[in-house]
């Protein structure tokens, strides 16, 4: 009995299976539809197509008022864009992005002065498209001694370096003959274009051709990549180029114990199918023995089925989405809104190619051949298990706001949303909940809904929780008398709230100044930063005194160290009273005036004499420093002159 194996990678690559969605997707919407050339090299599809409506053209000036212009994965040159954009006629882009990586590197290059080597078919579309970019600076070669002669031929003159780049479809062994003709004296630069799906279905190919009999490789005739795989694969053994199950039944096929089939980037799942299922009906009539041969499909088209969980190798990625190996006969894809909620992450920030990760299946399309998957529903899973845990054990969780809602805002984080009341953003009440977006906060969950499971956090919380730390550790290591660099808070009549870096303490208007002050902004505004010391602690009710007033500034200990009992000083009358007057001797200092001592005769009523503001001549008579009071005198300046 003959053992038939599909080939791992065979059918359609993402750029194939992308432009022909995206042709059928504009069908289903009833719109009108013209491609840039054939959309894939597979008759079977294209035939599908201009049945349901769709017109080939080749040129720009083909097209119908009110087409929409589909350009396929193979790319055009620059003109092309132009002409269509002056023709005004709808263009839908679906050009393969490996081949667009092709066409930015080449025009950056063209544009640094470098000569551009193209390795690939001059006639092929793909090809055409690359040189529409490299402004006339090019040389396409098609194997290893074209580019041999290239070099053979080089002006001795040529002082350009050469950028290297291939069509993605290449032969990868030719490829490597390529790159060693290159002399060791020219400088060049070589980019690696090759599609990794065509490396790993040429790779694929080879491997299953060395172990089989007879290989069948189906896909169009005029399909680039297919034709390589034919060269790949007859290298091994007989192999066989078919389009269709049609042309399987014209072919004598010899008896073969093993029997390989793969199939090029444009070929469906299902046509391969049909080979696949024809060939096991051949080999059980020539054989006459009876075999299970939907076991046999079964293992190379693996069912799968929508919820379920698979894993998947990343084969490539993009900034729209991933496409993955999933080890069957379809083609696997990460929509990016599948992939994650960060809007912040682009899926290279998420996945590599060659990793492996875990999937569920969100959508099967068995005759496209194609799957859709979901990674953040597994994300999801996982992350509203550490959510669950992340509330049950206070831990603090860090993410990045994506969105203002309605009362609040929005995070994903381990795959599950956050929502964050604007009670608990630690904004004050009515700030713009706007200023958080795309910025990186610390929150906790406080409130998990199972059933949608959804979860409430708070940034509040981690303040709080952030000054509690702060708190309890001030309290275990401060002591009366440490100094502190603290920025003034708030103001009220009786002191000046200061942030002492995450707790509060409070300098009495008394120690802001050794003058008399009426409010504290005489002296501190909110946000001046002051040096203070802590005067006093009263952990039971939470309250730190603070000191401020430097005591070199101590105006009592200006005046002990500048004046003495005799002296005769100007003094300033501040206030009057029903015994005498006040008069401030320098600021912080006052005198008092007995109204005995105002003259040498009687004054009734000291407004008779003095008015506050009159400056006056005294003398000091007495000092009690304990008590910080000064005694001053007119009269007995008055009666040391007349002694005079």
């Amino acid at each position: 009995m003959s053992k038939i194996t599909v080939a791992k990678s065979a059918g359609f690559c993402f750029g194939v299976d992308r432009a022909v969605k995206m042709v059928y997707n504009e069908l289903d919407k009833g719109v009108k539809v013209a491609t840039f050339g054939a959309i894939i090299h597979n008759k079977d599809v294209v035939n599908d197509m201009t049945a349901r409506g769709v017109r080939i053209v080749n040129s720009v000036d083909e097209l119908q008022p009110g087409e929409t212009v589909v350009i396929r994965s193979h790319g055009v040159g620059r003109e092309v864009y132009e002409q269509i954009r002056k023709k005004g006629n709808r263009l839908l882009d679906a050009t393969c992005p490996f081949v667009s990586k092709i066409h930015k590197i080449v025009a950056e290059k063209t544009k640094e002065g470098c000569f551009i080597l193209i390795a690939g078919d001059s006639e092929h579309p793909e090809v055409r498209g690359i040189v529409g970019h490299c402004d006339q600076n090019y040389f396409v070669f098609k194997d290893n001694f074209e580019l041999k002669h290239f070099f053979e031929n080089l002006d001795e003159n040529f002082k350009k370096t050469i950028a290297f780049v291939a069509q993605t479809t290449y032969n990868i062994l030719v490829w490597e003959k390529c790159l060693k003709e290159i002399p060791e004296d020219v400088p060049v630069v070589i980019s690696d274009t090759i599609c990794n799906a065509t490396d790993k279905r040429q790779s694929d190919a080879r491997e299953l051709a060395q172990r089989s009999d007879i290989m069948f490789v189906v896909g169009g005739k005029h399909s680039s990549n297919t034709v390589k795989l034919y060269d790949v694969c007859s290298k091994y053994c007989k192999t066989y180029h078919i389009e269709n199950v049609q042309e399987l039944e014209t072919l004598d096929i010899p008896v073969a114990e093993n029997i390989g089939i793969t199939a090029g980037a444009s070929t469906p799942a299902y046509i391969i199918k049909e080979v696949l299922t024809k060939m096991a009906e051949i080999e059980k009539e020539t054989i006459q023995e009876e075999e299970n041969f939907q076991e046999l499909l079964d293992q190379s088209f693996k069912k799968i089925h929508t919820g379920e969980k698979v894993k998947a190798i990343v084969v490539s990625v993009n900034n729209a989405e991933v496409v993955v190996d999933l080890g069957t006969k379809h083609t696997g894809y990460v929509a990016l809104e599948d992939l994650t909620d960060d809007v912040t992450k682009k899926p290279e920030d998420i996945v590599n190619v060659g990793d492996e990760i875990e999937l569920v299946v969100i959508k099967v399309n068995d005759a496209e051949g194609v799957a859709h998957l979901s990674k953040k529903k597994v994300d999801e899973q996982a992350g509203y298990e550490k959510i669950l845990k992340a509330k049950e054990e206070g831990t603090i969780l860090e993410g990045t706001i994506q969105h203002v809602v309605n009362r609040g805002v929005t995070l994903n984080v381990n795959g599950v949303r956050v929502f964050i009341p604007a009670s608990h953003t630690g904004l004050p009440i009515g700030a713009e909940l706007e200023q958080l977006l795309k910025k990186k906060v610390e929150f906790m969950i406080i409130e998990v809904t199972e059933g949608r499971k959804r979860a409430v956090g708070s940034i509040k919380a981690v303040q709080n929780a952030r000054k509690e730390e702060i708190k309890a550790k001030f309290w275990e290591t401060t002591s009366i008398g440490d100094t502190f660099t603290g920025k003034v808070k708030s103001l009220t009549n009786f002191g000046a709230f200061v942030d002492l870096g995450g707790i509060d303490g409070m300098v009495h208007i008394s120690e802001l100044s050794w003058k008399r002050l009426k409010h504290p902004s005489e002296v501190v505004s909110v946000g001046d930063t002051l040096e203070v010391y802590i005067k006093d602690l009263d952990k039971e009710s939470g309250r730190i005194s603070l000191g401020y007033k430097n005591s070199e500034d101590n105006p009592w200990k200006i005046f002990m160290d500048n004046y003495k009992v005799g002296d005769v000083v100007k003094a300033t009358v501040v206030s009057i009273t029903a015994y005498g007057a006040f008069a401030q001797i320098i600021d912080g200092v006052d005198g008092l005036i007995h109204i005995s001592k105002i003259a040498d005769r009687k004054v009734e009523n000291v407004k008779d004499v003095l008015s506050v503001g009159d400056e006056v001549t005294v003398k000091i008579t007495n000092i009690e420093e304990d008590r910080k009071r000064v005694s001053i005198s007119m009269r007995d300046v008055e009666e040391t002159e007349d002694a005079e």
